[in-house]
């Protein structure tokens, strides 16, 4: 580690930063820049990460971070590095778990629910919106229910993608306070110093707190391993988009893909990320698992 300060798009720097009881102001400054003036936080309270189905049939849902707002606000904050299979599908059905808690037992209850937000920041961009020179510029997508007169129908369910790889602001160019957390998920591994358009109290808690330096031996280990993953994820996902190209990976062929699945093993991603890059199924992986024994 020759940096700094943590990659937030780390899992451990992520969490450390954000999802931390010492580090919850982060979290609600970097909320209310895209929360509407009714929604702003004043105090949240960090909630179980893990929900279980209703039933042992249905499936588990494990977010990245999950909280409650003091006025009863839900919100699940996903750190997304690469691009998945069904990846809309998966926050819809991640949002329909805090709505379900919010049942009341009882006949007296009249369905009334608190609003949820599903805030995913992403290090990729839309397939769709690659070729649309307009959405490449917008790092923020917010989703609503609307009918069909393009009018609100529901504001209790909010979704809003960042596109960060969209955010191209340099230092001198920030404004907002928005900008400015915006600038740190993209470059606060590569800063070497606080900057001085970032000397506000909560930047200086942050950076105090991003100090790689500061860190007990054990945390430094978790970094490590945290990095690593994403580095390695980093570039077995540039390598498949690559190799897709030159193999005719698009086309479906099965020598090119299966190349791609084996430097995904051997980089060590778990089984479930490989299926979702190489868009494969459980039993296309473990056919390809059983031509290295080594796996």
């Amino acid at each position: 580690m020759s940096g700094q300060y943590v990659n937030l798009f780390t899992d451990f720097g992520f969490k450390k930063i954000f999802g931390e009881d010492s580090s919850k102001a982060h979290l609600i400054s970097f909320l209310n820049t895209l929360l509407p003036q009714k929604h702003q936080i004043q105090d949240l309270t960090f909630i179980q990460n893990e929900y279980q189905g209703a039933t042992l049939l249905d499936r588990k849902a494990i977010f990245d971070l999950n909280c409650v707002s003091n006025s009863g606000e839900h919100f699940i904050v996903e750190l997304q590095k690469a691009k998945q299979n069904f990846f809309k599908d998966r926050s819809l059905f991640y949002a329909t778990f805090p709505i379900q808690q919010q049942a009341k037992k009882g006949d007296d209850w009249n369905f009334k629910l608190a609003a949820v937000y599903t805030i995913g920041i992403l290090d990729f961009l839309f397939d769709e919106d690659k070729n649309d020179p307009q959405a490449c510029q917008q790092v923020i997508h917010q989703v609503q229910l609307k009918n069909q007169q393009n009018q609100v129908f529901y504001d209790k369910l909010t979704f809003i993608y960042l596109t960060l790889p969209n955010f191209t602001k340099t230092e001198d160019q920030l404004e907002t306070l928005q900008d400015k957390w915006f600038f740190l998920f993209r470059h606060l591994h590569r800063l070497q110093e606080q900057p001085k358009k970032l000397q506000e109290r909560i930047f200086n808690s942050l950076f105090k707190q991003a100090n790689i330096a500061r860190f007990k031996p054990e945390e430094r280990l978790a970094y490590e391993s945290s990095l690593k993953y994403y580095r390695d994820l980093t570039n077995v996902v540039d390598t498949a988009r690559d190799e897709g190209r030159e193999e005719g990976w698009e086309e479906g062929k099965k020598e090119g893909k299966k190349e791609m699945v084996l430097n995904m093993l051997q980089a060590g991603l778990p089984d479930n990320q490989v299926m979702n890059i190489a868009q494969i199924t459980a039993d296309e992986l473990a056919s390809i698992k059983k031509q290295q024994p080594s796996y």
